[in-house]
């Protein structure tokens, strides 16, 4: 099986010929990694912990056995896994062979699950029996009937069922019952072929299924050494969900592509963090803001030794400068950084270590090695720097299409510049800053509300923990903002005509103040963190 695409022989050529498509896939790596320091630890989750050389003798097992169950080159194998070792191996199996990986996040239900599943046309899907209390194995079988596609399912930690197997017992198989681990070999894929379908967050209506290739992916994580000091020394963290592109890229691919160990956590909770960090000397962590919030805010960071902590990485939504400088007073060895990017381009800029604190906390970073990011104005020009637009991207890092949506994925193209549907700024010295998304602006009477410079205020304020600012319907003026809050802890109230006074002494402007003001308990947000404004404005939206 294989999907329609964009990729063409030009794309191929500027790319290979500029040195960032370098025809690499991850088990490369992998194999290089286990020759050279086969029994460094390279994956350690809250389960077990395995070395590079056993992490490669898993690996070929597996993919022996996916070809056992019929498994082809670009076959989609599709796993809901959390955060441990299995996910690696069945990604790398995977890779292995020149099967399509198609992670999924483990909160997703039936309905997602069902469609993306569904629209991958998987041969392979692996589960745990339970995890958090849900039965996925069970959901599996619910489920089967509307995927005729589907061949078998595999179920971590489980028994045997009615259409599933066990993944012990499919690893376990001996090997004379399988083929030469050597013809793996011959089977390795055309880096240039798609090794990755991730589906979008769902911020805005259907999942998107996003395709990368081996080149795109190892593209994308190429610059991160030099900008950032990585060495083989270096020891990664994760706990956002190896299914969504951080994880992905910073949790399951990174570490390996450097030769480092990587502490995975599957379940987040920031007093466990600072017990891992001081145990393991982790030094690296990428994260959405609110992993940021969390472990400024958690209860006994002070009674472990967290010194080892150089790098938080916040991707995927902007840094309040309350934040960051709440980390420089708590944690003042660690440097915080923004940076931006989508499913679709992965990690686009990133601010630089050493960068002035405007720079930090001001903009969402600098452009990577052969990434290029202009702003386009309505009339289809380009402005001057300073002067917003719609953020358009280009380079190495670009997804190859949206699964089964060709026509989709060619419209999202003004030439070879992807829309990313973000308004944003570009200083002088081209660094991006991200005003907020196209279809999250608010006009009110004829004027457009900043919305991300109100939001990032409103973070200042000592009584919010969290805020979303959206638009409300209006008859006379088209929109009003609504300003969605998550108290604070310690915070009795907060009232309409307090939040307008904070926001009039840090000297915002008056037709920028939101004129309605909902508590929440939480916001609702995607697994990578994201706040889906399109559900608050369905929620609040109906008392307008």
């Amino acid at each position: 099986m294989s999907f329609a695409t964009i990729l063409n022989d030009e794309l191929i050529d500027a790319h290979t010929r500029d040195g960032y498509w370098v025809n690499r896939t991850i088990t490369d790596h992998l194999d290089e990694v286990a020759a050279a320091t086969p029994d460094k630890i390279a994956f350690h989750d809250a389960r077990r912990s395995i070395t590079y050389a056993e992490l490669k003798r898993e690996t070929d097992h597996c993919a022996l056995g996916l070809l056992e169950l019929g498994v082809r080159g670009g076959d989609v194998v599709s796993f809901q896994l959390p955060n441990w070792i299995e996910w690696v191996v069945v990604h790398f199996a995977a890779s292995r062979i020149g099967a399509i990986s198609n992670p999924l996040i483990p909160i997703y239900r039936e309905r997602e699950v069902g469609f993306m599943v569904g629209l991958a046309r998987s041969k392979v899907l692996v589960v745990p029996a339970e995890f958090r209390g849900f039965d996925h194995a069970a959901m599996a079988d619910r489920l089967r009937p509307q995927w005729p596609r589907l061949e078998h399912v595999l179920v971590v930690d489980g028994k045997p069922g009615q259409g599933t197997g066990s993944w012990e017992e499919f690893l376990a198989t001996p090997w004379d019952r399988r083929r030469d681990p050597a013809g793996l070999a011959a089977l390795r894929p055309d880096p240039n072929d798609v090794t990755l379908l991730i589906f979008t967050s769902g911020t805005t209506g259907e999942p998107k299924g996003v395709m990368h290739t081996h080149n795109t992916a190892i593209a994308a994580n190429n610059p991160l050494p030099a900008r950032l000091g990585i060495t083989a020394d270096t020891v990664f963290h994760m706990a956002s969900t190896l299914a969504h592109l951080t994880g992905f890229l910073y949790g399951a691919r990174l570490p390996v592509q450097n030769g480092a160990s990587c502490v995975l956590q599957d379940v987040w909770d920031p007093a466990r963090f600072a017990e891992l960090v001081a145990e393991h000397r982790i030094t690296y962590t990428s994260a959405a803001t609110p992993f940021l919030h969390d472990v400024l805010t958690a209860p006994n960071p002070a009674g472990h030794d967290l010194s080892s902590l150089r790098r938080f990485c916040c991707m995927g939504a902007p840094i309040p400068r309350a934040l960051v400088r709440q980390a420089r007073r708590t944690l003042p060895d660690m440097v915080v950084l923004g940076g931006w990017g989508q499913t679709e381009d992965a990690l686009v800029t990133l601010g630089i270590p050493g960068d002035p604190d405007e720079k930090i906390i001001d903009t969402d970073g600098y452009p990577w090695p052969g990434m290029r990011i202009r702003v386009v104005a309505p009339d289809g020009t380009v402005p001057p720097p300073g002067r917003e637009g719609r953020l358009q991207v280009a380079g190495p890092f670009l997804f190859v299409g949206y699964a089964e949506r060709l026509d989709l994925t060619r419209g999202s193209f003004d030439g070879e510049w992807f829309d990313t549907g973000d308004l944003a700024t570009i200083d002088a010295d081209g660094y991006l800053r991200i005003s907020g998304r196209t279809k999250d602006v608010i006009i009110r009477g004829g004027e457009n509300i900043p919305v991300a410079y109100v939001e990032n205020v409103l973070y200042e304020h000592p009584d919010i923990e969290a805020v979303a600012v959206v638009g409300v319907p209006d008859p006379r003026l088209q929109e009003r903002a609504c300003a969605c809050v998550v108290l604070a802890p310690e915070a009795a109230r907060l009232t309409l005509e307090g939040m307008r006074e904070f926001l009039a002494g840090k000297g915002v402007a008056k037709q920028y103040w939101p004129e309605r003001l909902e508590l929440f308990a939480e916001l609702p947000r995607t697994a990578s963190g994201k706040i889906q404004k399109f559900q608050l404005r369905e929620q609040v939206g109906g008392g307008a």
